[in-house]
């Protein structure tokens, strides 16, 4: 019997198109000998649709026309089951029931990516493929995770954060910015990928203009000294916090100080990139040029990184190598990675298709592993609970 996967992709995120992009190439990718495969889109409320072209990506040109001839849907647990059912349902006519056991989202930051998402599927009972909510959670949160890395021992850059009562003074901001870290700086909102609302500044000038533009992303923004020599080396994991393997290297190109969300997504698909490849357009040198003692410390690093932050499934960490002194550093880890980083694992001999199945595996194997724990226990302590005494009392 074919196991029932939901390929779940888009939702309430600034990554919208980029998630639709990655989550339909995996579909495509599937193998349906194994996998009876629904795609589900959540529109930009996360409302979620199925229907007959929600898998097609040309559908997406037009996407008001694509939902008028699909259907709302929902999940719901019935008898430890979970089916994604119509809503709200039709008095008349045939409802859509659809049965199935493994969620994989494959959606790109905020709201989705950030361990909210990942909350709801736990919480509805269904197993699904990745991290799951405390590992999205920290690796969404830049500022937390470069914490709990600092105790693991992995090389970062010291940074600075920063929260709205900091922005109504941004003059004030700026000043403790320079006093701090001097130029050239890296903006970045602290719960963001795909680049969005990331920027180099230089001067004062530029300073003011990146923060503004960052904090139209995120509540929080994060402010570390940019490296002026800057190469920037990429590597994927594979695995769970128990066991994983690195892929191969990547170096992207790209058009600035930093990697765009232009460059990313809009400039190679411009200039003779696949329709809807998203990050397999990237213009990057696979392998990267490094020496294979380099080599291995990239992919050492990129396997501890991920088994510290308590990884599942597949992640891509994006490393930065100061070319004046040769260090390496850590830069960001995408929980689910643009393209589910399919790219880095052809080159060692792991199909596409492979990649998502032994993904799935680790997410069953995660469900075994939670099965055999303790969430409740016998207690007879509201056959004598009673509000006579002090209210609220915890003793």
């Amino acid at each position: 019997m074919k196991t029932r996967v939901a390929m779940m992709f888009g939702g309430k995120s600034v990554e919208h198109e980029v998630s639709v992009i990655s989550g339909i190439q995996a579909l495509l990718a599937m193998d349906t000998d194994k996998y009876d495969v629904t795609p589900v889109y959540m529109n930009k409320k996360n409302e979620m649709y199925v229907g007959e072209k929600i898998g097609d990506i040309d559908a997406y040109k037009d996407i008001p026309t694509l939902l008028k001839n699909s259907t709302r849907v929902i999940m719901v647990n019935e008898n430890d089951q979970v089916k994604l059912v119509s809503y709200p349902p039709k008095k008349f006519g045939k409802n859509v029931e659809i049965a199935i056991d493994i969620a994989f989202p494959v959606v790109h930051g905020t709201n989705v990516e950030d361990g909210a998402f990942q909350g709801y599927l736990k919480t509805v009972g269904i197993p699904f493929v990745g991290c799951d909510v405390t590992a999205s959670a920290v690796g969404m949160d830049k500022f937390i995770m470069k914490a709990i890395l600092k105790e693991a021992d992995v090389p970062v850059l010291d940074a600075c954060v920063y929260t709205l009562s900091d922005y109504a003074d941004v003059e004030g901001m700026a000043d403790g910015i320079e006093k701090k870290l001097g130029y050239p700086v890296i903006v970045k909102p602290v719960n963001l990928g795909s680049s969005v609302g990331i920027s180099v500044a230089k001067t004062r000038a530029e300073l003011i203009t990146s923060i503004d533009d960052a904090y139209r992303y995120s509540t929080k923004v994060l402010v570390e000294h940019a490296i002026t020599k800057l190469r920037e080396i990429n590597c994927a994991v594979l695995g769970d916090e128990n066991e994983a393997e690195a892929s191969e290297c990547e170096e992207p190109m790209h058009s600035e100080d930093i990697l765009s969300y232009e460059d990313k997504y809009v400039s190679n698909a411009k200039g003779g990139g696949t329709k809807g490849s998203g990050m397999a357009s990237v213009s990057r040198k696979i392998p990267a040029d490094l020496s294979p003692e380099k080599r291995e410390e990239v992919r050492e690093l990129a396997v501890r990184s991920f088994r510290a932050l308590g990884c599942n499934g597949v992640a891509r960490i994006d490393f930065m190598i100061d070319e004046e002194d040769g260090k390496l550093y850590f830069n960001e880890i995408n929980t689910i990675p643009g393209s589910l980083a399919f790219y880095l694992w052809e080159p060692v001999g792991v199909p596409y298709k492979v990649l998502l199945s032994r993904m799935i595996d680790l997410a069953l194997k995660r469900q075994r592993n939670e099965s055999n724990l303790t969430f409740t226990f016998d207690t007879n302590i509201l056959d004598s609970a009673s509000f006579g005494g002090a209210k609220g009392s915890k003793r």
